[in-house]
């Protein structure tokens, strides 16, 4: 059975508040931030991007795991923000954190639930015995067109997480599945700057459908109940969707209360899962059990149970905790976003 050796996070230190791009647009604060559930933003700096984002979240992982990143055999990187259209990101990563050349790597592209593909790819090479450890990093430095309703929303952030054997690990995935559609409510076609969504449509047929669809799915095929996990992670697009759900659940928000990061940092698209996990990991006791699940538009989820072990106690702190990140932040203007941004088109 494999499980999670390593787990590492990196969130920007520049941030924008909702009520900074609120006001540009002519939109009331209050209602913006009522709305979205979303205080604030990470902005990725102008000297970063997802290939950055990801190796600094990678380091943190192998930091904490104490293993030889030569005993690395796979590398994925999901990200909806590629630096290149073509030539991969998980390279970069892999000679970053310098892993053996006898590996293999791919990037991977599921709007924002390719993070936890990438475990779940990484579970199953371990699991046959082709590899004994590899990367997921779930990296993203998402954008949204000036005035949509994405620029209060997409953040930037990564979450990286080692696959191992079970005995080596911090958390023990005890499960897995995933519930996929055809639906269309989020895309962006070559060469367009900015994705498009289909408004409310991106709620009820698609995040909440897939949500409940891999979340029911995993009940049933593993007998659990609600009641049996300590902490719920759902993917978090803003603060509203994963407590609406968490109550259609019956599920006390203070579940989800540790991992749920956007009200902080906003939507980090593929590293949003990925970054809640960490942070729940970052406080989580030996024994405590929980449950993820992911969504990426287009559409589909992935499910996860897992079991917190001893080993969490030490190797907890041997990198730098979720909590750190978010705290450590400098304030930016619009003006300033834009231009780190690149918004400003020629």
């Amino acid at each position: 059975m494999a499980g999670i050796v390593g787990y590492g996070a990196y969130v920007p230190y520049y941030r924008i508040k909702t009520r900074e791009i609120a006001e540009v647009w002519g939109e009331e604060p209050k209602r913006v931030e009522k709305g979205l559930g979303i205080m604030e933003k990470a902005v990725a700096g102008p000297d970063e991007d997802s290939a950055t984002l990801a190796v600094q979240a990678s380091k943190q992982a192998i930091w904490r795991s104490g293993i030889d990143s030569q005993k690395i055999g796979a590398v994925y990187v999901g990200s909806e923000s590629h630096p290149y259209a073509v030539k991969p990101t998980a390279t970069i990563v892999a000679e970053a954190i310098e892993a053996t050349p006898n590996l293999t790597a791919a990037d991977l592209e599921f709007a924002c639930k390719a993070g936890t593909a990438g475990i779940q790819m990484c579970m199953g090479l371990v699991d046959s015995g082709m590899i004994k450890y590899g990367l997921s990093v779930g990296s993203d430095t998402a954008q949204g067109r000036p005035g949509d309703a994405l620029e209060y929303s997409a953040g930037s952030g990564a979450g990286a997480h080692l696959i191992g054997p079970d005995k080596e690990s911090v958390a023990v995935i005890n499960d897995t599945c995933s519930f996929t559609t055809d639906t269309p409510d989020f895309w962006r076609r070559s060469k367009a700057d900015y994705p498009s969504h289909g408004g409310r449509f991106t709620g009820k047929p698609a995040y909440f459908k897939h949500i409940r669809g891999a979340t029911e799915l995993m009940l049933k095929k593993t007998g659990e109940k609600f009641e049996d996990f300590d902490y719920v992670i759902f993917h978090q697009p803003n603060a509203k969707f994963p407590l609406a759900m968490a109550k259609q659940f019956g599920i006390p928000p203070e579940k989800l209360k540790d991992g749920l990061l956007t009200p902080v940092i906003g939507n980090t698209y593929s590293g949003a899962v990925m970054i809640g996990l960490c942070s729940v990991l970052d406080v989580a006791k030996p024994g405590e059990r929980i449950l993820a699940t992911s969504f990426g538009s287009g559409a589909g989820s992935d499910s996860f149970i897992l079991t917190v072990t001893d080993l969490i106690e030490e190797r907890r702190n041997k990198a730098k905790l979720v909590k750190e990140f978010v705290d450590e932040k400098k304030y930016i203007s619009y003006a300033t976003y834009a231009k780190y941004r690149g918004k400003l088109k020629s």
